[in-house]
């Protein structure tokens, strides 16, 4: 999820291009990259949960991975910004540390075998380098040019046991790597005229992927909480797609735009009892009934990495037809 020039969640729609990782990584060579999370992890504890600014621009953002820089605009942000976040709540990192870092460390086999699965599904894809590193307790995960990165105290807000923090590895790994392949159209003129669809067609199409090669859903209970209500959700979403379609640029991005009701919400949406990044939910049933009722199901791969037509994906999935 790169940049255009809205917010940081319209980057979603970049495609990732450049010689990083330009020949991908082999399936069966796939590792995850621990060594920032190692060097936090050891600074964390040399200075008793409480790095400073000045510590953490030097140990760990100065002789940081292509991961930690991926990750480092718009969320980690700075050091002065990460080291306020620490102080905030210094037991979520640790538990970090304790942990999700070394059930990370214990992923290599998951994400070969996504990878495979991956390079069965798609054609010939380039494969992104997966690196764990520790951010500002404001995102789970994201791709950047060759890599997928995910932050491991945000994992651990989000994932309460074990298990769930495994099922959270698997399916990021293969939710990322989507972004990573994904080449949508950088016209930011047609992505305005409807930003809402085409942020949640390509959330919900990398979580349709994660899907088809997992078998797991990555929140069992956003997906049950959606079902049980699945006419008033989509009543909410269309309404909220009007609206947004009204909305100059500079209104999207801003608080309390119908657009934060779907995407960009992770740590809460502004709805009691709604749940997180419903948006992701929502394109993942749009991708599904359109796969259902396509008959090339390749041609309908490359609909989902390129978003050619995404009122054509909405049009033809019967979504709109409920």
């Amino acid at each position: 999820m790169r940049i255009f020039l809205l917010a940081a969640s319209v980057a979603v729609f970049c495609s990732v291009t450049g010689n990083v990782a330009a020949e991908g990584v082999k399936p069966l060579d796939a590792r995850v990259n621990t060594e920032d999370a190692d060097r936090f992890a050891a600074l964390f504890e040399a200075t008793n949960g409480r790095p400073t600014a000045e510590q953490i621009q030097k140990q760990y953002l100065d002789p940081a991975s292509h991961g930690v820089k991926v990750f480092t605009k718009n969320r980690i942000r700075n050091a002065e910004y990460m080291a306020e976040q620490i102080a905030n709540n210094p037991e979520l990192y640790r538990r970090g540390i304790e942990v999700c870092l070394p059930i990370a460390k214990e992923m290599n086999s998951t994400l070969r075998s996504v990878y495979l699965g991956l390079t069965g599904l798609l054609e010939s894809p380039k494969l992104p380098e997966v690196y764990v590193v520790f951010g500002s307790n404001n995102s789970g995960g994201t791709a950047g040019q060759g890599a997928q990165v995910m932050g491991l105290e945000a994992i651990c807000r989000i994932s309460k046991t074990d298990e769930e923090i495994r099922n959270h590895f698997r399916h990021v790994f293969a939710h990322e790597t989507v972004h990573t392949l994904q080449k949508i159209p950088r016209d930011m003129e047609l992505i305005n005229a409807d930003y809402l669809l085409y942020n949640i067609l390509a959330e919900g199409g990398a979580d349709y992927i994660a899907w088809l090669v997992t078998g797991t859903i990555r929140q069992p209970s956003r997906d049950s909480w959606a079902r049980q209500r699945y006419d008033y959700v989509r009543r909410e979403f269309l309404n909220d797609r009007l609206k947004v379609q009204k909305m100059a640029p500079d209104e999207i991005s801003a608080k309390g735009s119908p657009r934060f009701r779907w995407v960009r919400n992770s740590k809460g949406a502004p709805d009691e009892g709604w749940p997180g990044e419903l948006g992701y939910w929502v394109g993942r049933e749009i991708w599904t009934r359109y796969f259902d009722q396509a008959e090339d199901k390749e041609e309908a791969l490359k609909d989902l990495l390129y978003l050619r037509n995404p009122q054509e994906v909405l049009q033809k999935s019967g979504y709109l037809d409920r």
